[in-house]
């Protein structure tokens, strides 16, 4: 257990001294701290808004299923779901572990097809950016 302890606290330090040092010690160029914190919050709302969408959509008939089977579960339950399948849905475009149905598979592809899109358009946003020779501040 406690090497197991060692080596989570060892890949959290390492995690954070890399994050740190791509943040704080980049080279000149087209990175900003703005537009990386701005890709966060819009990552993070679009995957709060469509588990929002999944959790509202359940309670008018089954929207996720986990394991390929028709499972009752709690509203906690049900939000923990929703979260946790639109994050992977954004991230990853899924691991097949809990599979919409009906209308939710509408919603994953859309979500998924955001999920693509909005690395590129970060990329393509700060490259105009810079190329246009428009400064902050």
């Amino acid at each position: 257990m406690l090497i197991t302890v060692l080596i989570i606290i060892g890949t959290i330090l390492f995690m954070g001294i890399s994050l740190y040092t791509f943040l704080h010690f980049h080279p000149k160029g087209f990175f900003s701290l703005e537009i990386f914190y701005t890709l966060a919050v819009v990552y993070l709302t679009v995957l709060v808004s469509f588990a929002i969408m999944y959790f509202a959509l359940s309670f008018h008939g089954v929207i996720l299923l986990e394991g390929n089977s028709l499972k009752e579960v709690g509203v906690i339950e049900s939000m923990a779901h929703s979260l946790y399948f639109s994050g992977v849905t954004l991230l990853t475009v899924g691991y097949g572990d809990i599979t919409p149905v009906g209308f939710g598979r509408l919603l994953a592809l859309a979500e998924a097809l955001i999920g693509y899109i909005l690395p590129a358009a970060f990329f393509l946003k700060v490259y105009q950016h810079h190329s246009t020779g428009k400064k902050d501040g």
